[in-house]
């Protein structure tokens, strides 16, 4: 019988930056464990679009000899990038060759402040093409959700989320439009942070999607989450707060009329609420009402975020997927109709905050996804209509709160019954990202969730628990 060799792999971000400020592992054996771990693992899951690996070692080894250890929260840690967000060196694909741009020669300034606090980014993880979809894959690879690799990890941020929850690395970051960070995370296990707006540097793609999308967090626990989000928003991280008694509002309402949350999803609302009310807050039902025209605005303004990336990305109508070329036609006729008015996601986004305040609501509890994500096939080749279709009807709980640019938490909450994780989304008022990761970290005491599926990651056996 062979010996389990030890390794970083699976350990916390959090763990690792400890143990490399005290001196006890090197950056270098840190980054070098999970980039074996990724050269295993990453044949199966395709989560990464590249790895940077002799690059990454040659930064670990900088990091081990920086004086300054004690400063640096997230000290020797691996992380991965969306491939939307240029990393010095490498080219900045958006999910597609069609708009892939040449090798950035900066960081962007999310990656900058990574790395600023001793992380050391590994790779860049893969999306769908331009960030539109709820399932990653295109002609080069199928990412895959570790927990059963048939199904989806999700959209956009899915190669981010699939990366975690095998422990590839311990936090990645990922960006979040209509879901995109969320999604993924519900789909595979995760914690995954989407921060109001204003709060991190933005400059993605073409106008921010009209100022819809933001840079966040995906992790596998609370203190990682909230490290992450810390150096993402250019804090320094700080300890979590115990919230006091909390009023949260509770809301199974689709986005969507005609599609309701499956029976796992409500079950994950109802034993959160428990949970909750365990805690000591008062938990109280508060169905919303989704206006229409809410739903045909952010359908529209999803359209025409595809057609401003792809002037921006240069992009020729035939390099394109057909169900990209279809999303950015309907893009280009939608603004020319006017129906991507700015006027309209103000207006949504007083009316939420309002909610929050006329109701005396500190956090809103819904579903995160409505039903179970869909099997990792090649959505890249199948029609607009089937993955329009297969987008709204599994995952329409994340977009309404891009629209209202309003702070939103994925929090695991248990397995649906097939095995797959299930979770629930906190949203609260502006500057309320910490206050949510708080009650996240309740809920992670009293029903604590696994980091990772039972079989991953692996092989060794994790050291620093």
């Amino acid at each position: 019988m062979h010996d389990i060799v030890p390794t970083w792999v699976g350990t916390t971000a959090r763990q690792i930056a400890r143990a490399v400020r005290r001196g006890d592992a090197s950056a270098t054996q840190v980054v070098a464990d999970h980039l074996d771990h990724i050269a295993w693992a990453d044949g199966e899951l395709s989560a990464f679009r590249a790895v940077r690996g002799g690059e990454a070692i040659v930064e670990a080894e900088k990091v081990d000899e920086q004086e300054d250890l004690a400063n640096l929260p997230l000290a020797g840690v691996p992380v991965a990038v969306k491939e939307n967000t240029p990393v010095a060196g490498l080219a900045t694909w958006r999910g597609s060759a069609a708009v892939r741009t040449e090798v950035a020669e900066d960081d962007h300034e999310v990656v900058r402040r990574l790395r600023g606090a001793g992380a050391v980014v590994v790779g860049v993880t893969r999306m769908p093409e331009l960030g539109l979809w709820a399932t990653t894959d295109d002609a080069s690879g199928t990412s895959r959700n570790p927990w059963q690799p048939a199904r989806t990890p999700g959209g956009s941020s899915g190669g981010a989320a699939a990366a975690v929850a095998s422990g590839m690395v311990p936090i990645a970051h990922g960006n979040d439009g209509f879901g995109s960070i969320r999604i993924p995370a519900a789909c595979c296990g995760l914690l995954g942070l989407k921060p109001g707006r204003d709060v991190v540097p933005r400059q993605l793609g073409a106008e921010d999607w009209f100022g819809l999308t933001e840079h966040g967090i995906l992790a596998s626990c609370v203190a990682d989450a909230a490290t992450g989000f810390a150096v993402l928003a250019g804090r320094r991280p700080e300890k979590l707060v115990q919230p006091a008694r909390l009023r949260v509002a509770v809301s199974l309402t689709s986005p969507l009329a005609g599609v309701r949350a499956d029976a796992a999803n409500r079950d994950a609302v109802a034993a959160t609420s428990r949970r909750l009310t365990e805690a000591g807050h008062d938990v109280v039902g508060h169905e919303l009402t989704y206006p229409v025209s809410l739903g045909l605005r952010g359908v529209a303004t999803w359209f025409a975020g595809a057609a401003e990336d792809a002037v921006v990305g240069r992009a020729g109508g035939r390099d394109l997927q057909p169900r990209t070329r279809r999303h950015v036609a309907l893009g280009r006729w939608a603004q020319r109709r006017g129906y991507v008015r700015e006027a309209d996601r103000t207006a949504w986004r007083e009316r939420m905050i309002g909610l929050f305040a006329d109701h005396r609501i500190d956090v809103l509890l819904t579903p995160a996804l409505a039903g179970v994500p869909p099997l990792a096939s090649s959505w890249a080749r199948r029609s607009w209509a089937a993955n329009m279709w297969s987008c709204v009807r599994y995952a329409p709980y994340a977009a309404p709160w891009n629209m209202a640019g309003l702070p939103a938490l994925v929090v695991p909450a248990g397995q649906r019954p097939e095995g797959l994780p299930v979770g629930v989304q906190l949203v609260g008022p502006p500057g309320s990202e910490l206050l949510l990761l708080a009650v996240a970290g309740q809920l992670e005491i009293m029903a604590p969730w696994p980091r990772h599926p039972p079989s991953w990651p692996r092989p060794g056996s994790p050291v620093g628990r």
